[in-house]
């Protein structure tokens, strides 16, 4: 008969056809059996096409003793012979009664199964359940690559049964499993089953007497010996519980025949390597092969652990570096866009900047009272992204007090992250300005944007090492290798918040418009009552009596209408009068300026911020003493107001107004007309003189009583008067 294992679309087949006798057609008769085995995993391929396997499957024939079916030609690698007690605890009492051969078979999925051959042959006959022919012995987790069997007790003189006692499986990746017939505690004969792990991968194997096994690999042919159990203290009929393989000094054998056996325990080999070489080795196998003894084995299995312990304490270090590595690229990632975005706003001083900041200020209703809040709106136009480390810093810097000029002003600096600010994002932050607890405003404010990279944040953790990981050079570094500053400062912009765009004007504002609360200062509710009551209970306070018995403060300033025309360009148009269009110049900063510009208006009364009114006129007026040509057409601005703070903080800002717009039209202005440069002289010999007369009335305040300094105190507001409406004009 011929057997022979096919690979269908899904399963393994194994066939059973009747052998041509000699002389007849080599074509086999006929088929006269098949089983499917099961196989744990389904074949990789198309469907419907089976796929070569990358390791072909091995088949072995086992018979019982006394049996006729295994010819002389098939014994070796593919048949052999088992002892009564072991086939009949492997394949059952059926296939021992029937005198059976039994197909081993050795599956690429690492099953090894079974099939009683004469159950096949009559399955025919009588079909039954196709499962129950097949058997699994066991599972190896890998491709089993040889089959065989081997006699493991020594013979006794009187021993009849000198078949293999012994049943052995190989897998390609080095694992042995070896099964023989053993008593367990109660008596009972029972299958005993060991697996072993040798070195792979394995190219071929062969059984040998006296319990050896060769198997060869691409380093070496190695032998291992399974006849040791009573060596090990282990019983009769025992297994050894280590296999120590012993190395022949051959290499790449890939197919491998045990002769013959010769005298003293050696054994013959026939060998074909890699190359092609058919080679013949002559073993002489009679000495002991060494075997670790018990303490041996409890030191190597210490070795173990400590190697295991060190690779452990290999693999935290290699960690450790890993995460310190990662940190510094990150680190060096984020220095390397700090620099471009540094670069970028360094290279841009001058025109548009790709990262700007923007200030602007309005009035807020936070009870008890209106807060001014600057709004800063950072904008992101660059391709460059603004990411861990960056914070926007806002610092307010207050003026000096005007009553004490030794102290200096307040500086109040707001941090903000930025987190991530992408390209084309912006981000607006909102904060209070004033007035403060007393109630003060103290104008003018300064609010200065900048950009600040932190250093420590970004790469202080990256140089910082860990309690696992230490570098030399970090060693060799001082503690503290970042600067003094602790990051870099990129300014942005810097506003200067004014008196004129402080103002407040309830009069201008329709009731759609002003929101309520904010129509003017918070005044008190008892106020509110008693001036409800009539003319009997007017307020009696400082400012109340200010405003009602002394005229209000006023300052003068001329310019030349000339110069008002080529500074204010486009903006001023011809259906708006020059008046017109510079009020809605001083006021351009002012929420109140669309409203201005909508009614064309060159007067307006304000409300400022400590709750006093404040008239802002502009007209045209001819000069006629200072041109030698005539008369010179001129724009005079009129600041007034019965609080001297407000007028001087309204007249502060007026005048840095008109100085930063001499400055840019000073450089495209044409030659001054002629001027009466005696006017002028006189003009100045008067300025002098009340200069002198100002320090010498506060030296005299210093020293005189308090009844006889009110009238140096009445002559001093009047010099200032003239003082602030000078005859002198800007030309």
């Amino acid at each position: 008969m011929l057997v022979t294992l096919a690979q269908g679309p899904a399963r393994w087949k194994v066939q059973l056809s009747d052998c041509p006798c000699p002389g007849e057609d080599a074509r086999p008769r006929g088929q006269i059996g098949e089983v499917e085995l099961s196989t744990s995993s389904p074949l990789a391929g198309a469907p419907g096409e089976p796929t070569a396997p990358h390791i072909l499957p091995v088949l072995c024939c086992v018979c019982p003793p006394g049996s006729r079916a295994l010819q002389g030609r098939t014994r070796g690698s593919r048949g052999c012979l088992l002892e009564q007690a072991l086939f009949g605890l492997l394949f059952g009492v059926d296939a021992s009664l029937l005198e059976s051969p039994v197909i081993l078979c050795g599956l690429p999925d690492g099953q090894l199964c079974c099939v009683v051959l004469k159950t096949l042959v009559t399955s025919r006959l009588s079909p039954g359940d196709p499962k129950a022919l097949v058997k699994i012995l066991h599972h190896l987790e890998e491709p089993v690559v040889f089959i065989g069997a081997l006699k493991t007790e020594s013979l006794a003189e009187d021993a009849e049964d000198t078949h293999p006692d012994c049943l052995v499986a190989l897998g390609h990746d080095g694992r042995i499993l070896a099964i023989k017939a053993s008593w367990d505690e109660a008596g009972t004969l029972v299958p005993e089953l060991r697996e072993y792990q040798l070195p792979g991968p394995v190219l071929c194997a062969a059984c040998g007497g006296s319990g050896r096994v060769y198997h060869s690999t691409p380093s070496e042919l190695c032998v291992v010996d399974l006849a040791r159990g009573r060596a090990s203290g282990r019983g009769p009929g025992g297994l050894p519980s280590l296999l120590c393989p012993a190395g022949l000094g051959i290499c790449s054998v890939v197919t491998l025949s045990v002769s013959c056996e010769v005298p003293e325990g050696g054994a013959r080999l026939l060998a074909l390597s890699a190359r092609g070489r058919l080679m013949t080795c002559s073993l002489d196998l009679s000495s002991e092969m060494p075997c670790p003894t018990r303490a041996a084995v409890a030191d190597t299995g210490q070795k173990i652990k400590e190697l295991l312990s060190g690779i452990g304490t290999v693999s935290e270090r290699v960690s450790s570096l890993k995460k310190a590595v990662d940190q510094r690229n990150k680190a060096l990632t984020c220095l390397n866009e700090a620099m471009n975005v540094s670069c970028v706003l360094l290279a841009s001083r001058e025109g548009p900047r790709p990262i700007s900041c923007t200030t602007t200020t309005a009035w807020s209703r936070l009870q008890p009272q209106d807060v001014l809040t600057a709004t800063c709106r950072l904008e992101n136009n660059s391709g460059l992204s603004l990411d861990r480390g960056w914070a926007l810093c806002v610092q307010v810097l207050t003026s000096t007090p005007a009553s004490d000029t030794d102290v200096a002003g307040s500086a109040t600096t707001y941090t903000i992250p930025v987190d991530r600010l992408g390209p084309g994002d912006r981000r607006e932050v909102t904060l209070p300005l004033g007035p403060g607890e007393d109630g003060a405003l103290d104008l003018p404010l300064t609010v200065s944007c900048a950009l600040h990279y932190s250093l420590r944040e970004v790469v202080g953790g990256a140089l910082a090492p860990s309690e696992s990981f230490k570098d030399p050079f970090l060693d060799e570094c001082p503690p503290d290798v970042l600067p003094e500053q602790d990051g870099i400062c990129l300014p942005l912009s810097k506003h200067t918040v004014d008196m004129l765009q402080c103002l407040r004007f309830p009069g201008l504002a329709t009731p759609h418009t002003q929101p309520s609360g904010l129509l003017g200062p918070v005044s008190d509710s008892v106020d509110t009552f008693l001036g409800s009551l009539g003319p009997r209970s007017e307020p009696a306070g400082p400012a109340s009596l200010r405003a009602k018995f002394l005229p209000p403060s006023v300052a003068t300033i001329k310019v030349s209408a000339e110069l008002l025309r080529a500074a204010l360009g486009d903006s001023h148009t011809a259906g708006t009068s020059l008046g017109c269009a510079t009020l809605q110049w001083l006021l351009a900063e002012n929420t109140a300026l669309d409203v201005v510009r909508s009614r064309r208006l060159s007067s307006v009364q304000g409300v400022a911020p400590d709750g006093t009114d404040l008239h802002l006129t502009i007209r045209e007026v001819a000069v006629t003493h200072l041109c030698t040509a005539g008369p010179m057409q001129t724009v005079e601005i009129q600041v007034e107001s019965s609080s001297l703070a407000s007028l001087c903080s309204a007249h502060h800002a007026v005048i840095g107004r008109l100085q930063r717009m001499v400055v840019e039209q000073a450089a495209q202005s044409s030659s001054p007309p002629d001027l009466r440069v005696q006017y002028l002289r006189q003009i100045h010999i008067n300025h002098e003189t009340l200069l002198r007369e100002v320090q010498a009335l506060r030296d005299r305040l210093c020293t005189e009583d308090e009844a006889s300094s009110c009238g140096t105190a009445e002559r001093l507001l009047q010099v200032y008067a003239q003082l602030r409406s000078p005859s002198l004009l800007l030309l």
